[in-house]
Protein backbone atom coordinates (compact mmCIF):
# COMPACT_ATOMS: atom_id res chain seq x y z
CA UNK A 1 0.00 0.00 0.00
CA UNK A 2 1.04 3.61 -0.58
CA UNK A 3 2.80 5.28 2.32
CA UNK A 4 3.00 8.83 3.58
CA UNK A 5 4.17 10.66 6.69
CA UNK A 6 2.40 11.26 9.98
CA UNK A 7 4.70 13.80 11.56
CA UNK A 8 8.09 12.10 11.44
CA UNK A 9 6.62 8.62 11.18
CA UNK A 10 6.04 6.74 7.93
CA UNK A 11 2.56 5.21 7.81
CA UNK A 12 0.12 3.82 5.25
CA UNK A 13 -2.18 6.36 3.61
CA UNK A 14 -5.32 5.10 5.32
CA UNK A 15 -3.55 5.05 8.67
CA UNK A 16 -2.64 8.73 8.43
CA UNK A 17 -6.26 9.77 7.95
CA UNK A 18 -7.26 7.77 11.03
CA UNK A 19 -4.47 9.21 13.14
CA UNK A 20 -5.11 12.81 12.08
CA UNK A 21 -8.78 12.32 12.95
CA UNK A 22 -7.72 11.09 16.39
CA UNK A 23 -5.55 14.17 16.96
CA UNK A 24 -8.37 16.58 16.26
CA UNK A 25 -10.97 14.50 18.10
CA UNK A 26 -8.70 14.86 21.11
CA UNK A 27 -8.09 18.61 20.91
CA UNK A 28 -11.38 19.90 19.43
CA UNK A 29 -12.89 21.15 22.69
CA UNK A 30 -9.74 23.10 23.62
CA UNK A 31 -8.66 24.04 20.10
CA UNK A 32 -9.40 27.76 20.29
CA UNK A 33 -7.87 28.15 23.73
CA UNK A 34 -4.71 26.37 22.60
CA UNK A 35 -4.49 28.53 19.46
CA UNK A 36 -4.58 31.66 21.58
CA UNK A 37 -2.00 30.33 24.04
CA UNK A 38 0.44 28.84 21.54
CA UNK A 39 0.38 31.76 19.11
CA UNK A 40 0.02 34.42 21.84
CA UNK A 41 -3.08 35.55 19.98
CA UNK A 42 -1.25 36.06 16.69
CA UNK A 43 -3.43 33.51 14.87
CA UNK A 44 -6.23 36.08 15.03
CA UNK A 45 -4.07 38.62 13.20
CA UNK A 46 -3.02 36.05 10.57
CA UNK A 47 -6.65 35.15 9.94
CA UNK A 48 -7.67 38.83 9.83
CA UNK A 49 -4.96 39.40 7.22
CA UNK A 50 -6.32 36.48 5.20
CA UNK A 51 -9.82 37.93 5.37
CA UNK A 52 -8.47 41.29 4.16
CA UNK A 53 -6.66 39.65 1.22
CA UNK A 54 -9.82 37.66 0.39
CA UNK A 55 -11.81 40.89 0.01
CA UNK A 56 -15.09 38.97 -0.14
CA UNK A 57 -17.85 40.98 -1.81
CA UNK A 58 -21.62 40.80 -1.28
CA UNK A 59 -23.16 37.85 -3.11
CA UNK A 60 -19.94 35.82 -3.39
CA UNK A 61 -19.87 32.05 -2.94
CA UNK A 62 -17.12 30.91 -0.57
CA UNK A 63 -15.89 27.47 0.52
CA UNK A 64 -13.91 27.25 3.76
CA UNK A 65 -12.08 23.90 3.87
CA UNK A 66 -10.78 22.42 7.13
CA UNK A 67 -12.61 25.35 8.67
CA UNK A 68 -12.46 23.96 12.19
CA UNK A 69 -14.16 26.26 14.65
CA UNK A 70 -15.41 28.66 11.98
CA UNK A 71 -13.31 31.82 12.41
CA UNK A 72 -12.85 32.49 8.70
CA UNK A 73 -16.33 31.32 7.73
CA UNK A 74 -17.87 33.81 10.15
CA UNK A 75 -15.86 36.70 8.74
CA UNK A 76 -16.56 35.69 5.13
CA UNK A 77 -20.30 35.41 5.82
CA UNK A 78 -20.44 38.96 7.16
CA UNK A 79 -18.89 40.26 3.94
CA UNK A 80 -20.86 37.99 1.56
CA UNK A 81 -24.14 39.14 3.06
CA UNK A 82 -27.58 37.57 2.74
CA UNK A 83 -27.23 37.02 -1.02
CA UNK A 84 -23.92 35.23 -0.69
CA UNK A 85 -23.18 31.67 0.39
CA UNK A 86 -20.43 30.46 2.69
CA UNK A 87 -19.97 26.72 3.22
CA UNK A 88 -17.95 25.41 6.18
CA UNK A 89 -16.32 22.00 5.78
CA UNK A 90 -13.98 19.81 7.78
CA UNK A 91 -13.03 16.14 7.55
CA UNK A 92 -13.22 15.92 11.34
CA UNK A 93 -16.78 15.80 12.68
CA UNK A 94 -15.78 16.81 16.21
CA UNK A 95 -14.16 20.01 14.92
CA UNK A 96 -17.08 20.69 12.61
CA UNK A 97 -19.57 20.36 15.47
CA UNK A 98 -17.59 22.85 17.54
CA UNK A 99 -17.52 25.29 14.61
CA UNK A 100 -21.21 24.87 13.82
CA UNK A 101 -22.19 25.38 17.46
CA UNK A 102 -20.05 28.50 17.77
CA UNK A 103 -21.64 29.96 14.64
CA UNK A 104 -25.13 29.15 15.93
CA UNK A 105 -24.30 30.74 19.29
CA UNK A 106 -23.40 33.86 17.33
CA UNK A 107 -26.71 33.79 15.47
CA UNK A 108 -25.19 32.61 12.19
CA UNK A 109 -26.53 29.59 10.30
CA UNK A 110 -24.21 28.34 7.57
CA UNK A 111 -24.23 25.16 5.48
CA UNK A 112 -21.71 22.67 6.87
CA UNK A 113 -20.35 19.43 5.44
CA UNK A 114 -18.07 16.74 6.84
CA UNK A 115 -15.98 15.85 3.80
CA UNK A 116 -12.51 15.00 2.54
CA UNK A 117 -10.76 17.85 0.71
CA UNK A 118 -9.38 15.30 -1.73
CA UNK A 119 -12.95 14.43 -2.82
CA UNK A 120 -15.08 17.54 -2.48
CA UNK A 121 -18.85 16.97 -2.93
CA UNK A 122 -19.40 20.16 -4.94
CA UNK A 123 -19.93 20.92 -8.61
CA UNK A 124 -17.25 22.27 -10.92
CA UNK A 125 -16.93 26.05 -10.74
CA UNK A 126 -19.32 26.37 -7.79
CA UNK A 127 -17.32 28.94 -5.78
CA UNK A 128 -15.70 32.34 -6.20
CA UNK A 129 -13.25 31.77 -3.34
CA UNK A 130 -11.83 28.74 -1.55
CA UNK A 131 -9.85 29.02 1.68
CA UNK A 132 -7.96 26.55 3.84
CA UNK A 133 -6.30 27.75 7.05
CA UNK A 134 -3.86 25.51 8.93
CA UNK A 135 -5.35 22.40 7.35
CA UNK A 136 -3.42 21.60 4.18
CA UNK A 137 -0.43 20.14 6.01
CA UNK A 138 -2.65 17.44 7.55
CA UNK A 139 -3.96 16.24 4.18
CA UNK A 140 -2.53 12.97 2.88
CA UNK A 141 -2.37 13.87 -0.82
CA UNK A 142 -1.89 17.63 -0.96
CA UNK A 143 -1.63 17.69 -4.75
CA UNK A 144 -5.01 15.92 -5.08
CA UNK A 145 -6.58 18.33 -2.58
CA UNK A 146 -5.23 21.37 -4.44
CA UNK A 147 -6.57 19.97 -7.73
CA UNK A 148 -10.01 19.53 -6.14
CA UNK A 149 -9.94 23.09 -4.81
CA UNK A 150 -9.14 24.30 -8.31
CA UNK A 151 -11.97 22.22 -9.79
CA UNK A 152 -14.69 23.71 -7.56
CA UNK A 153 -13.55 27.28 -8.30
CA UNK A 154 -14.92 29.25 -11.23
CA UNK A 155 -12.37 30.50 -13.79
CA UNK A 156 -10.72 33.53 -12.22
CA UNK A 157 -11.70 32.37 -8.73
CA UNK A 158 -9.09 32.43 -5.98
CA UNK A 159 -7.60 29.99 -3.51
CA UNK A 160 -6.11 31.19 -0.22
CA UNK A 161 -3.88 28.80 1.74
CA UNK A 162 -2.85 30.01 5.20
CA UNK A 163 -0.36 27.60 6.74
CA UNK A 164 2.66 27.28 8.98
CA UNK A 165 5.83 27.44 6.93
CA UNK A 166 9.62 27.76 7.11
CA UNK A 167 10.88 30.61 9.33
CA UNK A 168 13.86 32.82 8.60
CA UNK A 169 17.20 31.21 9.58
CA UNK A 170 17.66 33.44 12.64
CA UNK A 171 14.33 32.21 14.03
CA UNK A 172 14.90 28.51 13.39
CA UNK A 173 16.59 27.49 16.65
CA UNK A 174 14.27 29.34 19.05
CA UNK A 175 11.29 28.18 16.99
CA UNK A 176 12.45 24.56 17.21
CA UNK A 177 12.84 24.83 20.98
CA UNK A 178 9.40 26.36 21.29
CA UNK A 179 7.80 23.76 19.01
CA UNK A 180 9.33 20.61 20.47
CA UNK A 181 9.67 21.60 24.12
CA UNK A 182 7.08 24.18 25.07
CA UNK A 183 4.23 23.23 22.71
CA UNK A 184 3.90 19.61 23.92
CA UNK A 185 4.22 20.77 27.53
CA UNK A 186 1.44 23.33 27.15
CA UNK A 187 -0.61 20.79 25.21
CA UNK A 188 -0.34 18.38 28.12
CA UNK A 189 -1.13 21.03 30.75
CA UNK A 190 -4.07 22.65 28.96
CA UNK A 191 -5.50 20.08 26.53
CA UNK A 192 -4.26 16.99 28.43
CA UNK A 193 -2.64 15.76 25.22
CA UNK A 194 1.04 16.48 24.71
CA UNK A 195 1.43 13.84 21.98
CA UNK A 196 -1.02 15.57 19.63
CA UNK A 197 0.86 18.84 19.90
CA UNK A 198 4.15 17.05 19.31
CA UNK A 199 2.62 15.66 16.09
CA UNK A 200 1.47 19.15 15.09
CA UNK A 201 5.02 20.45 15.51
CA UNK A 202 6.37 17.60 13.39
CA UNK A 203 3.70 18.10 10.71
CA UNK A 204 4.81 21.70 10.29
CA UNK A 205 8.38 20.54 9.58
CA UNK A 206 7.13 18.04 6.98
CA UNK A 207 5.02 20.62 5.14
CA UNK A 208 6.40 22.03 1.85
CA UNK A 209 8.23 25.34 2.04
CA UNK A 210 6.88 28.48 0.36
CA UNK A 211 8.48 27.91 -3.04
CA UNK A 212 7.46 24.24 -3.18
CA UNK A 213 3.86 24.95 -2.24
CA UNK A 214 3.72 27.72 -4.83
CA UNK A 215 4.89 25.28 -7.49
CA UNK A 216 2.32 22.71 -6.34
CA UNK A 217 -0.48 25.27 -6.67
CA UNK A 218 0.71 26.19 -10.16
CA UNK A 219 0.75 22.52 -11.16
CA UNK A 220 -2.82 22.17 -9.85
CA UNK A 221 -4.04 24.91 -12.21
CA UNK A 222 -3.42 28.21 -10.46
CA UNK A 223 -1.64 31.21 -11.93
CA UNK A 224 -0.39 34.44 -10.31
CA UNK A 225 0.39 32.64 -7.06
CA UNK A 226 1.52 35.26 -4.56
CA UNK A 227 3.27 34.34 -1.30
CA UNK A 228 2.80 36.54 1.77
CA UNK A 229 5.36 35.74 4.48
CA UNK A 230 4.06 36.48 7.97
CA UNK A 231 5.86 36.45 11.34
CA UNK A 232 9.26 36.00 9.74
CA UNK A 233 8.07 33.10 7.61
CA UNK A 234 6.63 31.08 10.50
CA UNK A 235 3.33 31.44 8.64
CA UNK A 236 2.71 32.02 4.94
CA UNK A 237 -0.39 32.93 2.97
CA UNK A 238 -0.41 31.61 -0.60
CA UNK A 239 -2.96 33.27 -2.89
CA UNK A 240 -3.59 31.80 -6.34
CA UNK A 241 -5.97 32.55 -9.21
CA UNK A 242 -7.54 29.73 -11.19
CA UNK A 243 -6.49 29.72 -14.86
Amino acid sequence: MAQTHFGYQTVEDAEKARRVRGVFDSVASRYDVMNDVLSMGLHRLWKAYTVAVAAVQPGMKVLDIAGGTGDLARAFAKSAGPNGRVVLTDINEAMLRVGRDRLLDGGLVLPTAACDAERLPFADGAFDLVSVAFGLRNMTHKDAALTEMCRVLRPGGRLLVLEFSKPAPLLQKPYDWYSFTLMPLLGQLIAKDGDSYRYLAESIRMHPDQATLKAMMQSAGFRHVDVHRLAGGIVALHAGVKC
